[in-house]
């Protein structure tokens, strides 16, 4: 597995990046799209950025065309749609792949290092897109692999994968907030 840090990535201008850049912060890095029923887990993102920035939170976007087609937009219309309908102002990163054979090296060293999400409806949720997915023919991912958008990853502030949220737990959720608290603390 690759050190998380020494991973490239692209930021949604196409500036190359990597995680490096925020080495010593605790990261939560979420798989985005812009047309999801989850979409609204932006404002969510963006008020737990505001919140705990300042204490060393950062939260990194990578949006994500892997499910249902849900962020078709350009790099510059997904960061447009963030600013002005969400008022996104945590770091955005270029589309990438989350699942199957070209998945991005970040989302293979995330997976890798937590393979299991926590999320008390995960399997609930998956039947619900089973039965959404099913009248198109598509199947969601076998575990470990990312269910869906706005799968969450919480990583600590010398590189370690601390914690993996399921989609349907929202930012805000006690959970992840308890969660983020605990890791600043330590």
């Amino acid at each position: 597995m690759s050190n998380l840090y020494d991973i490239p990535v692209h930021r949604i201008n196409g500036e190359g990046a990597s995680l490096a850049d925020y080495r010593g912060k605790l990261l939560l890095i979420v798989n985005v799209a812009s047309q999801c029923g989850l979409t609204k887990q932006y404002d969510a993102l963006q008020k737990l950025y505001s919140r705990f920035k300042d204490s060393g939170l950062v939260v990194l976007g990578f949006p994500a065309n892997d499910f249902g087609g849900q962020e078709p937009g350009s790099n510059e219309e997904i960061q447009n749609f963030c600013a002005s309908t969400f008022g996104v102002s945590f770091p955005m990163f270029q589309k990438i792949t989350v699942t199957g054979a070209n998945t991005a090296p970040l989302y293979q060293s995330l997976i890798a290092a937590k393979p299991e999400a926590t999320g008390s409806t995960r399997e609930g949720f998956r039947a619900n897109l089973e039965g959404f997915l099913g009248k198109s023919g598509s199947a969601t991912n076998p575990e470990p692999g990312i269910l869906w958008n706005f799968e969450k990853f919480l990583v600590d502030r010398s590189g370690a994968v601390i914690a993996r949220f399921s989609p349907e737990i929202t930012p805000d959720d006690p959970i992840i907030v308890t969660t983020i608290e605990s890791a600043l603390a330590a």
